[in-house]
């Protein structure tokens, strides 16, 4: 996923015809195959047609990511979801992460909504070129050196915040979140901090996420954990 992590982009503008039978079964398909960032987290992932919330956007698709309330849910989410943004992005199909969207009813049955992503055939430009990402320097948002940073600066995020700040030590790379005044911002730093994580897992050619327990604050940071 390495060029697609430094081509894609948040389609905002859809061609309005339905992807045919063939492209939402593959797409299914690939949802059995994410791999959560925490196992012990229930989750599920729909597929819908409407949405409702501010800033929504028009699509012909939508995921609908949903999830039990527990520590760590909304980095969960983030991570999953990206692995799907990606499939996408590589398949010619394009998405953005919605954070204020919602279907528009709920299952008696069915787990929280947490965030939806749009989808579907682009109606703009698919990719860009590097240059054209608009983020933070490696400086600003991270210590030491690592070459998967930069996967981690080019993930999306709410607003395009970039609410995260990583330290490299030694092939580790231990991530950090900025506190957010707000709920709903905190929520949604969360998931970013699951989607920056996830760009930094493709390019691992072995991940694993754990929390070490003298770890050096930082001021104004949540520590999330550490890469390895």
């Amino acid at each position: 996923m390495r060029e697609i992590i430094r081509k894609r982009k948040s389609i905002r503008k859809y061609d309005m015809e339905p992807l045919d039978a063939a492209t939402l079964e593959m797409v299914q398909e690939q949802i059995k195959k994410v791999k959560p960032l925490y196992p012990d987290i229930r989750f599920s992932i729909d597929i819908t047609n409407k949405t409702k919330g501010m800033f929504n956007i028009k699509a012909p698709h939508y995921l609908v990511f949903r999830s039990e309330k527990k520590d760590g849910a909304e980095e969960n989410i983030g991570f999953i979801g990206q692995q799907l943004d990606l499939f996408l992005a590589k398949s010619g199909i394009g998405t953005c992460w919605l954070g204020a969207s919602k279907p528009e009813s709920q299952e008696a049955s069915a787990l929280p909504s947490m965030i939806c992503m749009s989808f579907g055939k682009p109606g703009e430009p698919l990719y860009r070129e590097y240059s054209e990402f608009k983020r933070k320097s490696l400086a600003e948002m991270s210590e030491g050196a690592d070459e998967r940073l930069d996967a981690a600066r080019l993930a999306p995020s709410g607003m395009n915040l970039q609410n995260w700040f990583f330290v490299a030590d030694n092939g580790k790379i231990h991530c950090y979140r900025k506190k957010a005044k707000l709920g709903f911002m905190n929520k949604m730093a969360c998931v970013d901090m699951g989607i920056a994580i996830c760009h930094i897992a493709e390019e691992s050619e072995s991940f694993n996420l754990t929390k070490e327990v003298n770890i050096t604050e930082r001021k104004g940071y949540f520590y999330t954990g550490m890469v390895s």
